[in-house]
């Protein structure tokens, strides 16, 4: 026995390192990580104004630089008097999307005028672009390039602020009340602009005075002056909601006024949204505004 283990020992001396003892079995070279693209922060329902004790609610999406960003607000439809900035979650899904390319994207609710009546939901709106401007160096936002976009009554809320702006036609309300509340630029999508002669713009009627002349003074068609900001158009042939003669009717205007605008004039897209063909427009006018070409 003793000299079995003798010449066992013997024979394992004279192996090669590489036969005496186990090798570990080498591992393939692992590819590092793709590089991750930035980091798109969300925040949901921020209080962006009070009024009457009832909070004014946004969504938020941006990338947290230090850099200063272009914002967008975002205004949902319903003639004034339905839905959400929750019942736009495909148009809001896209328009965060523009987190990823440098925006402040902020989705906003407003009051609707079947409970307050109007002119609330432009107050509301006036009220979200002020604090957008309160609240600019913690968000990184750049003032000065704030814009507003809208479809449908969204539409006319956008273009209304692009137009008629903050002149003091309206009270303040909702908060931030010295903040400035201007934006660069509106984008106007299916929108109206004469609620006088509109179907529905009989819903928007305040408490107390002369119906007619409050219509006129929240229709950006009669409100064109020196201080409106450039607009995008875009409407389609086909909108059985909001006839293309207000839209026609509008570029008309702003020719006449000289105010920077573009008219995107689809054939057959109904009572067009923000899908991916219109927030392409949107974009593309915005890029032509910092190049100065509009």
């Amino acid at each position: 026995m003793r000299l079995l283990l003798m010449v066992l020992v013997t024979i394992a001396a004279g192996l090669p390192p590489a036969l005496a003892r186990a090798q570990p079995t080498p591992q393939p070279a692992t590819a590092p990580p793709p590089a991750r693209g930035p980091v798109v922060v969300r925040k949901t329902d921020v209080i962006y104004g009070r009024v009457q004790g009832s909070a004014l609610l946004a969504d938020l999406a941006y990338v947290d630089t230090p850099a200063r960003k272009p914002a967008v607000v975002m205004i949902f439809g319903g003639r004034w008097r339905a839905n959400s900035r929750l019942d736009n979650n495909e148009g809001w899904e896209r328009l965060s999307r523009w987190a990823r390319d440098g925006f402040v994207t902020m989705t906003i609710d407003h009051r609707l005028v079947e409970a307050t009546p109007a002119p609330a939901p432009y107050q509301d709106v006036l009220c979200a672009i002020r604090w957008l401007h309160a609240h600019a160096a913690e968000y990184g936002v750049d003032e000065d390039r704030i814009y507003v976009i809208g479809n449908s009554s969204g539409g006319h809320l956008a273009a209304l602020t692009a137009i008629l702006g903050d002149n003091k036609a309206y009270p303040r309300t909702g908060g931030w009340e010295a903040a400035r509340s201007d934006v660069r630029a509106g984008i106007a999508v299916a929108a109206p602009y004469d609620l006088n002669t509109l179907s529905w713009g009989n819903l928007w009627t305040p408490l107390s005075g002369d119906v007619q002349a409050a219509r006129r003074q929240a229709s950006p068609l009669a409100q064109l002056s020196a201080n409106s900001k450039p607009i995008l158009v875009i409407h389609s042939d086909d909108d059985q909601s909001v006839p293309i003669q207000q839209a026609l009717d509008m570029v008309k205007a702003l020719e006449a006024a000289k105010i920077p605008h573009k008219f995107v004039r689809y054939k057959d897209r109904g009572h067009v949204g923000l899908t991916d063909e219109v927030l392409q427009e949107a974009r593309a006018f915005i890029g032509q505004l910092v190049a100065g070409t509009k």
